[in-house]
């Protein structure tokens, strides 16, 4: 026993805390190929049984869980559901402890004449919504490598080969980014690749499983492969392949280049497993409702869900911003440029998903004018407190936990926000090169270049403003900075493409869609509040006529003016408002207290529009259409 091991043998024995040190990541090969398996099969308890065998050598040897995961931006490794961790080595258990102060590390001593150690552990996914996002049900999974692996610490994880085999439900089809090496039954073993590659290569799988071929005869294919909880939700029409094909398209158009040699859209069609857009280089995780092809004409709320996930692979993966980048998954990362990282992707998401016509042009002006109410509106935070830049530290803050008054937190704003301040960009350019200069050109320029390589190429906030320069020389930097750190207006984007912000008591197809999304009523910009259809209400604007009434998200609205709760009753009472005098009377059920709250609102019903400048010429179309 080393010194060093019997240190901690001696310390436990005497109750003392004392912590082995880490090993930093070096650039250097690890030694041999961690073998992986993943027993996928136990549905009934929703377990993935993971073993693994890791060359070793005598002495010392930390075990990492991944911790902070791209495309989480967080260091949000589901370590608490790693269980049953056990350690051997030439067939005798290892004795092992969990670092006092990093939890998602573990110490081993490696004996003398090992050459290897075979881990094995449980991951107990959840079981219901409360206790995380679901990845296994009856009819499908979500398999994530980071949380149903442990590697060595040491290294840079692009120098640790790995080779994993998976045993699947019998009768499962599934698609993945990885390539299938041998196949044995139920089980499929894959070709080696890196630690690195493996984490971001996720693995669809289920009982209804169709793979579509989004660019039929392409060096570089890309898949649709989906998982449903029913065979009848995989019944696709062509016209519907087609705008999905057009999607691959397009951003073909927009880049010029394909930064994988391959990549497969991973999308579950489900009300059982938690939905999620998760990018990784040549793949992403998608996860929406089961009608999202048979239900069609009823709605495009999620439509740009693939477009954006799919940009990623440009903007986050191959390039990325330089102080995200990470040598392995337990280094902090750095989250300042999410305003671009997914910003950017939210204004091409949008974008792209209009010109491939995954979303009609009303549709997305629709979205654009919610997103334009939001900042004109809806974020008193902004106004007052927060700053864009602020809001990228909040995947570490809240780690997308449910915030009270989020609104007034705005949280993770970089998104939406982000997608305005682009839109900025693009009218500026357009003007100062009279219409010869727009953000396709940034795109094609920035992210565009070495057609086929896709090791993560960096960036840094000076690179962005230099490639505006090389395109259209203007202040940049102070454009940029303005809307980052300051609290003005971030829908000038919009009016410099032609097009006002206004309000009606009339909502556009999309507010309904959201409506319907909400299975009650979106009253954020008259009330300032939205309420569910069992009358709990879920924001409440900051310093709106709801809270200053002393309204708060969680309560329950039982009656309105006498009459029992409805979204379509509450909604006739602000409309009866605005030609009376009279308060808005609410019986509202607050823990055990059930009370009377009078709003005094009489402005009627507000929804966001979008509707042409005719003194301005309408650059925003000519954005939106088809290259």
């Amino acid at each position: 026993m080393s010194l060093s091991r019997l240190a901690l043998v001696l310390a436990a024995s005497a109750g003392l805390v004392l912590t082995a040190e880490v090993p930093a990541p070096k650039d250097v090969p690890f030694h041999g190929t961690v073998k992986i398996h993943v027993d996928a099969t136990d549905l009934a308890h929703r377990v993935f049984r993971v073993s693994e065998t890791i060359p070793a050598q005598p002495g010392e040897l930390t075990l990492l869980y991944p911790q902070w995961l791209p495309g989480n931006h967080s260091p949000s490794g589901p370590i608490s559901k790693l269980a049953g961790l056990t350690v051997t080595a030439n067939g005798k258990a290892l004795p092992w402890m969990r670092d006092t102060v990093n939890m998602f590390a573990f110490h081993v001593e490696v004996p003398t004449g090992a050459t290897e150690v075979q881990v094995a552990f449980q991951y107990l996914s959840p079981l219901s919504g409360n206790e995380g996002r679901r990845v296994m049900t009856p009819e499908m999974l979500d398999l994530q490598w980071n949380a149903n692996t442990i590697y060595p610490a040491g290294y840079y994880a692009r120098q640790i080969m790995t080779q994993a085999s998976v045993t699947f439900p019998e009768g499962w089809q599934y698609g993945t980014a990885l390539r299938e090496e041998s196949h044995a039954g139920a089980t499929v073993t894959f070709k080696p690749i890196t630690y690195n590659d493996l984490v971001d290569s996720p693995i669809y799988a289920g009982r209804y499983f169709k793979r579509l071929d989004l660019d039929p005869g392409s060096k570089q294919p890309v898949f649709l492969n989906l998982v449903a909880d029913d065979a009848k939700d995989l019944v696709v029409k062509p016209e519907q392949l087609k705008a999905h094909q057009n999607l691959v398209a397009q951003m073909q158009k927009l880049y010029g280049a394909r930064h994988f040699d391959h990549y497969d859209f991973l999308l579950s069609l489900s009300g059982k497993m938690g939905g999620i857009g998760l990018e990784h280089h040549r793949s992403s995780e998608n996860g929406t409702r089961p009608d999202y092809f048979t239900g069609w004409e009823r709605g495009a709320m999620g439509r740009d869900l693939l477009a954006h996930e799919f940009n990623h692979s440009w903007n986050g993966k191959y390039r990325r911003p330089a102080d995200l980048w990470t040598p392995n998954f337990n280094v902090p990362m750095q989250d300042s440029l999410l305003w671009v990282y997914e910003g950017q992707t939210q204004f091409w998401g949008e974008v792209v998903a209009c010109r491939a016509g995954l979303l009609t042009e009303q549709q997305t002006l629709d979205a654009l004018a919610g997103t334009a109410a939001t900042y004109d509106r809806g974020r008193p935070g902004l106004a007052t407190w927060r700053t864009v830049q602020d809001t990228t530290n909040d995947p570490t803050i809240a780690q997308r936990g449910p915030l009270p008054y989020r609104n007034y937190q705005a949280s993770e704003d970089y998104y939406a926000a982000g997608l305005l301040i682009w839109m900025d960009v693009d009218a500026k350019l357009r003007a100062l090169s009279k219409g010869k200069k727009s953000m396709d050109d940034f795109a094609k320029a920035f992210f565009g270049m070495k057609n086929g390589e896709w090791a993560a190429n960096t960036y840094t906030f000076d690179d962005v403003v230099k490639t505006l320069n090389e395109i259209q020389p203007y202040d940049w930097a102070g454009l940029l900075r303005g809307h980052l750190d300051g609290h003005g207006s971030l829908i000038g984007g919009l009016e410099a493409h032609g097009w006002k912000l206004v309000y009606t008591d009339q909502q556009s197809a999309g507010g309904r869609a959201f409506e319907s999304f909400l299975k009650g009523a979106n009253l954020t910009y008259s009330l300032g509040l939205s309420v569910g259809s069992t009358g709990v209400l879920g924001d409440v604007l900051w310093d709106g006529p709801a809270f200053k009434a002393g309204l708060a998200p969680g309560m329950t609205i039982v009656a309105v003016n006498g009459k029992a709760f409805s979204g379509d009753v509450l909604k006739d009472a602000v409309t009866a408002a605005k030609t009376s005098k009279d308060p808005i009377e609410l019986l509202v059920k607050s823990d055990e207290d059930v009370k009377t709250i009078k709003v005094d609102y009489h402005g009627g019903l507000q929804y966001p529009h979008l509707v042409r400048d005719e003194t301005k010429p309408d650059t925003l179309k000519t954005l939106l259409a088809a290259r």
